[in-house]
C-alpha cells in the first residue's frame, strides 16, 4: 500500500498546494481520498483521473469536495470521454451537496459521472476494508481506516480531539492526521486538532509513522512539525505534495 500526497492545505488552498486530497494504491487499485480545490490538477502529475477506481469524501466541506466537480467535467467532456464510472462513497446527502455546487442542466438526469454510495461503518472498496468512526467536527464528517494484505492506513479527516480516533489507529502503520491549530489551552472541541494534539492521539494509538497534514496556508508547517516533535517518538513526516509514503 503506497500513500500519496495530492494536496494538503488546510481550510483552503496554498501557494503551489491543493486543498485536502490522497491517493492511496495497492494491487493496481486507486483510491482517492477527498478531493478538494486544485486536486483534480494535481492528481494529472501521478496518474491519468480516468485511472481512479474510487473516490472516498471524509467530509462535504468545500476544502474536501469541490474539486469532484472537475473530476465529473473530465469524465463528461474530455476528448476521451466518458471515463468509467466509478464509485464515490460519501455521507448520505453528498449527491444534493455536491449538485448544488455543479449545477447541471436542469432536468439533465445524466449530469454525474459517478455512482454516489453512503458510507457504511465497514465496507469493502476494493482490496481495501474500510472502518470509520464519527469525528468530532461541526458537520457530518468520518476518520477512516484502510486495512490491505496486513498494511493499515487512518486517515483523521477534520476532528477535535477524540478518543474513538484512538481506538481507530491503534497499532497502525500510518496515521494521517490534520494539524490545523497553533496548540493551546483553549482550542474548541469539536473543530480540528492541534499538530501536538495529533501527536498525542498517534502516541496513544501506538501508530508507527504519523503524517501531519491539513496545515493552513497562515501556518508554517515547520512550525506543526517542531510542536508535534516532542509528543511522538516515532517517525513524524510533514505531508506535501507529491511525496509517497510507502505502507509495510
Amino acid at each position: 500500500m503506497d500513500l500519496t500526497i495530492i494536496g494538503c492545505s488546510g481550510s483552503a488552498s496554498g501557494p503551489g498546494n491543493p486543498a485536502s486530497s490522497y491517493l492511496v494504491r495497492h494491487d493496481g487499485f486507486a483510491l482517492l481520498l477527498d478531493m478538494g480545490p486544485g486536486a483534480f490538477g494535481g492528481l494529472w502529475g501521478e496518474l491519468h483521473p480516468r485511472e481512479l477506481d474510487a473516490i472516498a469524501l471524509s467530509h462535504l466541506h468545500p476544502d474536501h469536495c469541490l474539486d469532484v466537480c472537475a473530476f465529473n467535467v473530465g469524465a463528461l467532456y474530455a476528448p476521451d470521454a466518458p471515463w468509467p464510472r466509478i464509485p464515490l462513497f460519501g455521507p448520505a446527502h453528498t449527491r444534493a451537496r455536491l449538485t448544488a455546487a455543479y449545477e447541471p442542466v436542469p432536468g439533465d438526469e445524466s449530469e454525474w459521472a459517478v455512482d454516489f454510495v453512503t458510507w457504511q461503518p465497514v465496507q469493502r472498496i476494493g482490496p481495501f476494508t474500510v472502518s470509520l468512526v464519527p469525528a468530532r467536527h461541526s458537520t457530518e464528517a468520518y476518520s477512516l481506516r484502510l486495512d490491505a494484505d496486513g498494511a493499515s492506513l487512518v486517515y483523521s479527516g477534520d476532528t477535535g480531539p477524540s478518543p474513538d480516533l484512538v481506538d481507530l489507529a491503534r497499532g497502525a502503520d500510518v496515521l494521517l492526521a490534520e494539524a490545523s491549530f497553533i496548540h493551546s489551552d483553549d482550542l474548541p472541541a469539536d473543530s480540528h486538532l492541534s499538530a501536538r494534539q495529533a501527536a498525542e492521539h498517534a502516541t496513544a494509538a501506538g501508530v508507527r509513522t504519523l503524517v501531519l497534514t491539513h496545515v493552513p496556508p497562515w501556518h508554517s508547517p515547520e512550525e506543526a512539525y517542531a510542536e508535534a516533535r516532542p509528543h511522538f517518538d516515532g517517525d513524524l513526516v510533514l505531508a506535501r505534495p507529491g511525496l509517497t509514503v510507502p505502507l509495510a
